[in-house]
Order: C-alpha cells, then sequence, then structure tokens
C-alpha cells in the first residue's frame, strides 16, 4: 500500500507514538495534530493501560498534549486507528476539520458520523499501522474488546 507523500511523515509519526504503546504494553493506537504550516503541535498514544484511565486513547491524549488553542480549524489530526465514538466525539466538539486516518481494516470505528458532520475525512492505508493492530488484536483480544468497549 502506497501512502501519499504529503501524508506520509504525519502517519510515520502517528505509528511512533502507536509503536510506543505497544512497547509499554499499551494498545498500539497513536495521533498527532498537525496544524496549516505542517507543524506537528501535539503528539499522543493510547495510554488506557499505561496511566489506568478509561478516556486516554490515542486522539485524546493528543489533543490533550497539544494543549489549549483558540481554535482548531486550521489543524488535521492524524490518526493510526479509525477513532471510536468518544474520540469522533471530541474531534466535532472541538472542530478539527480534517481526519486522515492509517486503518479502517481492523477497526471501522465512526467515519460516517464524522462525515455527516462536516468533517473532511481521508482513510490513507499506512500499512505498519494496520500491521501492528492486526498483531496487537491477535495477541490480547481481551484487552481490545475492553478498548473499544465491546461485551
Amino acid at each position: 500500500m502506497k501512502v501519499l507523500a504529503k501524508h506520509a511523515p504525519f502517519l510515520d509519526a502517528a505509528f511512533a507514538e502507536a509503536q510506543k504503546s505497544y512497547d509499554e504494553g499499551g494498545l498500539p493506537i497513536g495521533a498527532v495534530l498537525v496544524d496549516s504550516a505542517g507543524q506537528v503541535i501535539g503528539r499522543g498514544h493510547n495510554q488506557r493501560v499505561q496511566k489506568g484511565s478509561p478516556i486516554l486513547h490515542g486522539e485524546m491524549d493528543c489533543l490533550a498534549n497539544a494543549g489549549r488553542r483558540a481554535s482548531y480549524r486550521d489543524t488535521t489530526l492524524y490518526t493510526t486507528l479509525s477513532p471510536c465514538m468518544m474520540c469522533s466525539g471530541t474531534i466535532i466538539q472541538f472542530g478539527v476539520p480534517r481526519v486522515v486516518i492509517a486503518d479502517v481494516e481492523n477497526f471501522e470505528g465512526d467515519v460516517p458520523f464524522l462525515e455527516s458532520r462536516g468533517v473532511a475525512v481521508a482513510v490513507v492505508p499506512h500499512a505498519p499501522s494496520i500491521s501492528l493492530m492486526r498483531r496487537f488484536q491477535a495477541e490480547n483480544p481481551d484487552l481490545w474488546r475492553e478498548d473499544i468497549a465491546a461485551s
């Protein structure tokens, strides 16, 4: 799978966050927030296991690490996995206008919901992200179900 050149560095940065989480024993989901000048202004990874938090998904950690902003209109969120409803709601709440997703194969997330609320969504398959999540799901099925609140 070829990644579009303009997205590659940011998907790679999000993947580095996902790998960090996996190496720490957590879920391999990472995200970066990029401004219109192409600068990464926030990065984060899923830390539900590491910090015992039910809400520290990769996107949530990334936005928290970006700090307060008066507006998110000039940003794009890159994430290694399609956002869940909680993360999608946060994206909409803060008006992040664009989301680039590396993996919708392992989890479909809420792309239609994001699009219905005016968020421009691009799915740009990123083989390392897809492969790492597939590996994690096989190794940790119970933890994966817990993360997505599946019974």
